[in-house]
């Protein structure tokens, strides 16, 4: 497989990922962490700091938001117990 293959497949899942725990907004980010040592929020810092390694500025809010599928705040607001 060449690279860029490769790349578009993990691109794809990493899409799947975020889509899943998108729909999955009963799973809260501490059970996240407890059971896989990662959340939503970690995705969120990882796909942030990925964007500055290609010279690309993104704020946390905004990455949040590519991982959420909203802002933040309003994710909390409606899901976090």
């Amino acid at each position: 497989m060449d690279d860029n293959t490769k790349k578009e497949l993990q691109s794809a899942a990493f899409e799947r990922l975020i889509e899943h725990l998108r729909e999955r907004k009963d799973v809260q980010n501490l059970d996240l962490m407890n059971l896989a040592g990662f959340c939503r929020n970690c995705l969120s810092k990882w796909y942030r700091e990925e964007a500055e390694k290609k010279g690309i500025s993104l704020s946390d809010p905004d990455a949040r938001e590519h991982v959420y599928g909203m802002p933040y705040s309003e994710w909390k607001e409606k899901y976090q117990k």
